[in-house]
């Protein structure tokens, strides 16, 4: 009899285990839809903050449609990739592969006032983990009209100020080309020179992951360098 309840248990065992699984599985395979939907939305809501909208998970997709209307994938010569959408691509993953081999996305947005946008996806590394961004260029593809960054885990009060406005705002208006050469972002701990058209202050105690941005910046943007230069005006 005791050999028969041991046995029971461990059927008994087995097949709780075995439902516990798949009922997992069906939970996330039905949450999916939800899940990438989410993804989905808040990606344009980054996208659409670096032009300077707000929006909501409720209208973030109409306006997206109002105000992107182009996207498409380069290569590093600046050379149109055909057969690729530019929303899914993932910088990670593009990291990884030969840098020639990497797709780079371009969003083309007009704003309010009728001015030709071009939108730049960043992705780097902060003090605790992965930071990203978007960055937004007038027509002449060198000034800068926008940023909007975020983090996963940096301190708040501290990196985490990546993303607030005081921060972002200091953006606008400075050029990534210099004596008509690609020069980038400097995040000056200390204080930049406000007459500079290439500095902004660095974060207050977030040294690391200010020099994260400012990295993220420089080596993202690097390789649209090609792009931006042939199609500067």
């Amino acid at each position: 009899m005791k050999d028969f309840s041991n046995r029971y248990i461990m059927v008994f065992s087995v097949v709780m285990i075995v439902s516990v699984a798949i009922l997992l599985s069906l939970t996330a395979l039905l949450l999916q839809p939800r899940q990438e939907k989410n993804v989905e939305v808040e990606k344009k809501m980054n996208i659409l903050s670096s032009i300077n909208v707000a929006s909501t998970k409720a209208d973030a997709v109409e306006l997206y449609d109002r105000y992107i209307r182009e996207s498409y994938v380069i290569n590093t010569e600046g050379e149109h990739l055909e057969g690729v959408d530019a929303f899914t691509v993932g910088l990670r993953a593009e990291q990884k592969k030969p840098l020639p081999e990497q797709y780079l996305p371009v969003f083309i947005a007009v704003d309010d006032r009728g001015d030709t946008l071009h939108i730049l996806p960043l992705e780097g590394k902060g003090l605790w983990g992965p930071i990203w961004g978007y960055v937004a260029l007038k027509e002449d593809l060198s000034t800068i009209d926008g940023v909007t960054f975020d983090h996963k885990g940096e301190t708040p009060g501290l990196g985490a100020e990546i993303n607030t406005t005081a921060f972002e705002s200091q953006f606008l208006n400075k050029s990534l080309f210099r004596d008509g050469s690609f020069f980038g972002i400097k995040v000056v701990k200390g204080g930049a020179d406000p007459q500079s058209s290439f500095e902004v202050d660095a974060i207050s105690g977030g040294t690391i992951t200010s020099k994260g941005l400012e990295a993220m910046v420089y080596d993202g943007l690097i390789k649209y360098e090609k792009y931006l230069s042939k199609n500067r005006k």
